[in-house]
């Protein structure tokens, strides 16, 4: 890797795609966090195949303070959202069968569902909608074969968010063809501002089996604490056989530790401080970002509503490849390009808000002569 080989060479590389919040300077409360992994409950081994009780009830508290309704008896606990996509498969599709997956997005679907020998099939969020779903595009696309459709709200990485009339229009379209949807919430609570059409897919209605997953890896900025969950919603009967054909494939699995689970109402407590420092960061990023890209210029930072990256529409006289590579080896500064996130076009390069404030101030300063308006 080009960045690998500057290293070596002695250059101070400062990258801009930082994903893993461990990493990017955040004052956790350190002390608190390992407390609560020593309760002695978890010298016991009580399994539950939907999780423990107390973790579910946290997680559904949890979810009311932030406006949606979850119930714990309608959640499991899994060790992260990647295990639960593959549940999912598992409950919803034979060998073969195919699930939607939107593009851009994060490339994790086809992984996911190969590893299950599910097929995914895309469909595309169009740009003209802020990158949002089109139904009539959904209905091209849609394979004869397919279970489920897959919704990332907000997306990753063009931080848009599910909108109400959008919500139904999706719910009516699944129900009419017994799909089920998918729903990744798992940057749900990183919005940038107030917006009343903004929809958590706990919200109904729900007139097709409704999954939404999410989990402490972004909420609570713990991705090594590997704790997710998924939350059946539905038409009565079919939640129920949901329910419990996924409680049955959980039992299989069981895993999600003891100590995890004792832990994860305490840890939940103080989510909202490390969220708010979260914020804080992103925002100082978009604030430095705006100043650096100026109206005038010939690139253009993308709208968003939400999430932890953004978006630069590069000038197409390079491919989002060559302006990648010519940040990295002209200016010694790492960015994303597009077709990382699968974008039907030139030419984007993302830039993680999530890295830390001084380096992303001095990155874009070594990018401000490309950036300078024309």
């Amino acid at each position: 890797m080009a960045a690998e080989r500057l290293r070596a060479a002695g250059a101070r590389v400062l990258d801009l795609t930082l994903s893993n919040p461990t990493r990017a300077g955040l004052a956790y409360p350190e002390a608190e966090i390992l407390a609560a992994l020593g309760d002695a409950r978890s010298l016991r081994y009580e399994p539950t195949a939907k999780g423990l009780l107390e973790a579910r009830e946290a997680v559904a508290a949890w979810h009311a303070r932030q406006g949606a309704v979850a119930h714990p008896e309608q959640m499991l606990l899994a060790a992260s959202t990647s295990e639960a996509y593959g549940w999912l498969f598992k409950l919803l599709c034979e060998p073969g069968d195919a699930v939607m997956a939107p593009r851009p997005s994060y490339p994790l679907f086809e992984c996911l569902a190969t590893l299950d020998g599910v097929r995914t099939v895309q469909y595309p969020l169009l740009e003209e909608l802020r990158w949002g779903v089109d139904v009539a595009e959904l209905e091209r696309h849609l394979d004869e074969r397919a279970r489920a459709v897959i919704l990332v709200n907000p997306n990753n990485p063009t931080g848009t968010y599910v909108k109400r009339g959008e919500w139904l229009k999706l719910q009516e379209f699944a129900a009419m063809r017994g799909l089920a949807l998918i729903v990744d919430e798992v940057f749900f609570d990183y919005a940038w501002g107030e917006d009343g059409r903004r929809v958590s897919s706990l919200e109904g209605p729900h007139l097709a089996l409704t999954f939404t997953l999410s989990g402490l890896s972004k909420i609570a900025a713990l991705p090594q604490m590997k704790l997710g969950w998924v939350h059946v919603a539905g038409p009565e009967e079919l939640r129920r056989e949901a329910l419990e054909r996924l409680e049955w494939i959980a039992d299989s699995y069981l895993p999600v530790s003891a100590p995890v689970l004792h832990a994860a109402e305490r840890w939940l407590e103080w989510t909202p401080a490390v969220q708010e420092a979260i914020q804080e960061r992103v925002w100082r990023n978009r604030q430095v970002l705006g100043e650096v890209v100026q109206e005038g210029s010939a690139w253009r930072v993308m709208p968003a509503e939400g999430g932890w990256m953004a978006l630069l529409d590069a000038p197409r006289i390079h491919s989002e490849e060559e302006w990648a590579l010519e940040f990295l080896e002209q200016y010694q500064v790492l960015v994303q390009p597009g077709y990382f996130f699968d974008f039907q076009r030139e030419a984007l390069v993302a830039v993680s808000l999530l890295t830390g404030e001084e380096e992303f101030r001095e990155g874009l300063g070594r990018l401000s002569r490309i950036f300078r308006p024309v």
